[in-house]
């Protein structure tokens, strides 16, 4: 059963910072290059980093410079610290393979707000 469990998100003022955590249920999860997305309300879901076998990172343009993807193979798990936050930010945020997405989970929502 395939699992994608996220957390870490919360309300936050702007230019502040949150680190979410995915624990990811998934067989061969070092063979994967993994990804975070985001959905905004009335938005589609969109990506926003991913982390390739070699542990290169890459970015949106709207969080580059703000954001770093990490992965820990021994956990099966892949983190994102999130700096710097702004307003356009909030969103609920999941994990996921970065290609042939699998079921998503639920997420975790991150507002940024004063």
């Amino acid at each position: 059963q395939v699992q994608f469990v996220e957390s870490g998100g919360g309300l936050v003022q702007p230019g502040g910072s949150l680190r979410l955590s995915c624990a990811a249920s998934i067989s061969a999860f070092r063979t994967y290059a993994m990804a975070w997305y985001r959905q905004a309300p009335g938005k589609e879901r969109e990506w926003v980093a991913s982390i390739s076998l070699g542990d290169v990172g890459d970015y949106a343009d709207s969080v580059k410079g703000r954001f770093t993807i990490s992965r820990d193979n021994t956990k099966n798990s892949v983190d994102l610290h999130m700096n710097r936050l702004k307003p356009e930010d909030t969103a609920v945020y999941f994990c996921n393979r970065r290609y042939r997405n699998l079921p998503w989970g639920q997420g975790t929502q991150v507002t940024v707000s004063s």
